[in-house]
């Protein structure tokens, strides 16, 4: 959820840069093309299709074809996918750059040309095959490389309009096609390639980009389960520093024996004890950890997670307002710290500050069956045409995010007022001098790829919650804001009860 502050516009969740897509240049392509084991498998495929067609066209119907040159065409092909398959054996890697697939596909276009204007050119029915290497390009080149093996094939489609020989028929017969129906021909194959190359470019880039959003939120589970995993490690560090520290605690002790009581060795072991004394209750906090008993890492309060949850973004000029609402005024429920929750809620609260006017409010509904978290601001809303898009990746409206604007004022100012000489400093006749006025700061971009809210939503899902998106709740001539909420089934997210043992009475 966030827009621009000087022209507010319906929020998205954070997610690409300049919004929509800026155009067909930004988004990913790929660029290592196909492999050349599966270059050389196709190509042997046309081979065997197109020897099997010779042979029954001349065999079968007894059409009068001018075998040799067909014959010399599909040679070409066979030369060419020898060539390849050497190559293939010499090299380890079995993965084709794009540049060589592209001049494999193109050298199957211009083979696929000559066959076709020695059998009657856009009067045979097989010229609609041109469309498929040209769609394996959109599927799997780069922009450039894609758009070049398609105007190898409409240049392909306009010499054979006007350069081929007659449709190939049984002896004695002679079809001549109308132009009409060869420019109506041509006209289609255009249509089909055009087409079918866009259906193959958008299906292909939206793979990419699922790939990679997935790839990106996997990374950033496991950043969170390495911060959790920090208590373990903590817990680790403890128990090897209590040894040194007993050591420590004993050799103070004997040192305050031997010392005078008033003497200054004295008042350093008991300084000694003191801090050690110190240490050790921190070591202890650090070695509760949840598989050995420290249950206050593993759970918390409803409430205690949303107050976590919202507390980094506290002081950005903005309200927030956390609640926990149970039915029948039942206590609040103890739920898992997991780190998919943590980092999922962070996301829907910090889009929430960038898009808010004055305040955010993070509310807890608690009922028999459920627990939902709802994340709710002031804002512009969502725009009606990003609505029915919101989670899927690369979605975005998000120019400037207001809470890193705010946070990087106040970064500036922190290191104005510790600068040396900024507090206390006085004029030549001894009156302090004007406060120096704050550095005005310049907010980094906050152009995104696209990736939070469909992050936050991957994540949050994974621990069984379902989120819905929708309208806030503004009143009649205010923005109307947004709305996200989570709804987890209770036992997914909150911590059974124990079951208390029965007590047995003494007879």
């Amino acid at each position: 959820m966030s827009l621009a502050e000087d022209h507010p516009t319906p929020q998205v969740g954070d997610l690409s840069e300049g919004g929509r897509f800026a155009g067909w240049r930004n988004l990913p392509r790929r660029s290592r093309g196909l492999s050349l084991r599966t270059l050389v498998i196709l190509r042997w495929m046309a081979i065997a299709g197109q020897s099997a067609t010779l042979l029954i066209a001349t065999a079968w119907f007894h059409f009068d074809l001018p075998l040799w040159g067909c014959l010399a065409a599909v040679a070409a092909s066979v030369a060419m996918n020898l060539n390849a398959t050497a190559r293939l054996r010499r090299t380890e890697g079995a993965t084709a750059d794009g540049a060589l697939t592209a001049a494999h596909l193109g050298f199957d276009i211009l083979q696929l040309s000559v066959l076709l204007a020695l059998t009657g050119g856009l009067q045979n029915p097989f010229c609609i095959l041109l469309v498929a290497p040209v769609t394996v390009a959109a599927a799997s080149l780069p922009a450039r490389q894609a758009v070049l093996m398609g105007l190898l094939v409409l240049t392909a489609t306009v010499c054979l309009f006007f350069f081929a020989l007659p449709l190939p028929w049984q002896s004695g017969t002679e079809i001549d096609l109308p132009p009409l129906y060869r420019f109506g021909a041509g006209l289609a194959l255009t249509t089909g390639v055009v087409f079918t190359s866009a259906y193959a470019w958008r299906v292909a880039a939206d793979a990419e980009k699922l790939e990679l959003a997935l790839a990106t939120t996997q990374d950033v589970l496991q950043r969170e389960q390495r911060m959790a995993a920090l208590g373990g490690l903590a817990a680790a560090a403890a128990h090897e520093l209590g040894t040194p520290l007993a050591t420590i605690q004993v050799v103070a002790r004997e040192l305050l024996r031997e010392s005078a009581r008033d003497g200054r060795a004295a008042e350093d072991a008991a300084l000694i004890l003191q801090q050690a004394e110190r240490c050790r209750d921190i070591l202890k906090r650090l070695s509760q950890q949840p598989d050995e008993g420290g249950i206050a890492f593993a759970e918390v309060g409803l409430k205690a997670l949303l107050e976590e949850v919202v507390e980094p973004h506290r002081g950005f000029d903005l309200e927030f307002e956390v609640t926990v609402r149970t039915a029948s005024g039942a206590p609040e429920p103890r739920v898992r710290r997991l780190p998919e929750v943590i980092h999922g809620l962070s996301t829907l609260v910090e889009n929430a500050a960038d898009f808010a006017n004055n305040r955010v409010r993070v509310r807890g509904l608690v009922d028999a069956g459920f627990i939902e978290i709802e994340v709710v601001d002031d804002g512009p809303g969502f725009p009606a045409d990003i609505l029915p898009r919101l989670g899927e990746p690369y979605v975005t409206s998000r120019p400037q995010g207001k809470a890193r604007r705010a946070l990087a004022a106040q970064i500036a100012a922190s290191v104005a007022a510790a600068a040396p000489g900024s507090k206390g400093r006085r004029n030549g006749k001894g009156r302090k001098a004007a406060p120096t006025p704050e550095p005005a700061t310049i907010a980094p971009s906050q152009g995104g790829m696209g990736l939070g809210f469909f992050i936050a939503r991957t994540l949050l899902e994974r621990t069984g919650g379902r989120v819905s998106v929708g309208a806030g709740d503004g009143g009649k001539g205010q923005p109307k804001g947004a709305r996200v909420a989570v709804r987890w089934p209770r036992p997914a997210l909150e911590v059974a009860a124990p079951i208390a043992s029965p007590v047995r009475s003494e007879p």
